[in-house]
């Protein structure tokens, strides 16, 4: 009878013990946020993602009792910051600001922390992939550029912001869709690239509409299509591929994601303060200025876009053989 006692107040501590330690990340989760929380940029300082993440900063103010501190922690491709962050406490105080990029460079063997280390909070931008040529190129239309690149495969010089960027992707992508063959011509980043075809180095680029529109304005450029469901801002002339009968959607995306492990009523507490913010005018405002795609979406929807792409990114790499 004794040892059946004893028994029994064991199994009663060990619950007891395992219920107290339940009841820790609970109790956390009812205080958060007690402190400010670090919002880590995986980018040097300057960029539009960094100015994305203060100005987000700044218009959570008034949605959210503690400061949203920025932390750059640039390096291999956004994967230094990224691994900070999936290896801190689950506990909603560190954040990431991520981008296209996190499912893309794990394919390149420039990191091994994937996507799966986080769980989205929510999406704040999207910016498709667009074809540019030159004001006084011979091609006025998608088709066009395509039969000549088809003409002449390996050709036409089509720049793009660095091997393995998403503007190389989506470059491929269109390869893949259609059978042409371009001369892939990789520079240091989306700029870059429009500079050489403002100088008239290369045949197109391949970026974003942001990073060509005031040169578009300016009557230098011109873009011939856009790699989007719907007509862009901006763009409202410009046709997407798919109203060519071209069945491809890509480009990059930016939001905020948490560690994989924190819990659900921390993610809602930011969720419902982030999404505050992304409705502020001022926020609104600064996208608009900077011409960032603003597209806002909750945890579900910005998981499955996530999952889609990362599946899409790591057939590309694959096939095109882009890694190191």
């Amino acid at each position: 009878m004794k040892r059946r006692a004893f028994n029994r107040c064991m199994v009663s501590a060990l619950l007891g013990g395992v219920a107290a330690l339940a009841a820790v990340p609970a109790a956390q989760a009812q205080s958060f946020p007690s402190r400010p929380v670090e919002l880590v940029v995986p980018f040097a300082a300057g960029g539009g993602t960094d100015a994305l993440a203060r100005a987000m900063s700044d218009a959570s103010r008034k949605h959210f009792p503690q400061p949203i501190v920025i932390l750059n922690k640039p390096g291999a491709a956004g994967g230094i910051g990224l691994t900070e962050v999936a290896r801190s406490a689950p506990d909603g105080y560190k954040l990431a600001l991520v981008t296209a990029d996190m499912v893309i460079i794990p394919h390149l063997g420039l990191t091994k922390t994937t996507y799966e280390s986080f769980t989205p909070i929510i999406q704040l931008n999207a910016d498709p992939s667009a074809i540019t040529v030159a004001a006084d190129s011979p091609y006025n239309t998608i088709e066009e550029f395509l039969e000549a690149a088809r003409a002449k495969p390996e050709t036409m010089q089509l720049g793009n912001a660095g091997v393995g960027s998403i503007w190389h992707l989506a470059a491929a992508a269109l390869e893949d869709k259609t059978g042409v063959k371009f001369n892939h011509i990789p520079f240091t980043g989306g700029n870059p690239a429009v500079l050489a075809l403002l100088g008239g180095h290369i045949d197109a680029v391949a970026v974003s509409p942001a990073e060509v529109i005031q040169y578009v304005k300016a009557g230098k450029l011109k873009t011939l299509a856009v790699m989007a469901d719907q007509r862009v801002k901006g763009f409202e002339n410009v046709p997407t591929l798919k109203e060519r009968k071209i069945d491809l959607s890509i480009g990059t995306w930016r939001g905020i994601a948490a560690p994989k492990g924190t819990p659900q009523p921390v993610l809602d507490t930011l969720g419902e303060a982030f999404r505050k913010a992304a409705a502020e005018d001022s926020l609104k405002k600064f996208m608009d200025e900077q011409n960032l795609g603003y597209v806002v979406e909750d945890q579900k929807v910005f998981t499955a876009q996530i999952e889609r792409d990362n599946a899409t990114f790591k057939a590309l790499i694959e096939k095109f053989n882009m890694k190191p």
